[in-house]
């Protein structure tokens, strides 16, 4: 049975995406070479997790001449409020409250984080 594809970015397609998003819009060939020189990838594997992420809507593609080039239709921050909601709905009963709370009880947040992060919230909400 095949695996069922996650709507949020896996850390492969997470990679070729900040490829395209850092070039605005490139080939296959493009995002390889976009690539950290430590990742070696086929050609056929890039190409099919473009398409993956064609599917799950992160890219488009226009042809020109032999070549498709690929463009993101979801930007970063985007991404990153799908990603973050996802994992609040799977770990953290949907509450932005308990996430918090699990990164202070963590020490993932420090104290003058969490000083800058209410700083932040203050100014957001006036």
């Amino acid at each position: 049975m095949p695996r069922k594809k996650s709507p949020s970015l896996t850390d492969a397609e997470l990679r070729l995406m900040e490829v395209l998003w850092r070039k605005g819009q490139a080939t296959v060939a493009d995002v390889i070479d976009g690539l950290p020189r430590t990742t070696s990838l086929a050609y056929s594997s890039v190409l099919t997790t473009l398409r993956i992420l064609e599917q799950k809507g992160y890219l488009k593609h226009e042809k020109e001449g032999r070549a498709f080039v690929y463009s993101p239709t979801v930007d970063r921050d985007q991404a990153r409020e799908s990603a973050v909601s996802h994992l609040l709905r799977r770990f953290f009963e949907s509450s932005p409250e308990l996430l918090v709370l699990n990164l202070v009880k963590g020490n993932k947040i420090s104290a003058d984080e969490l000083e800058r992060l209410k700083a932040r919230l203050a100014k957001e909400e006036a």
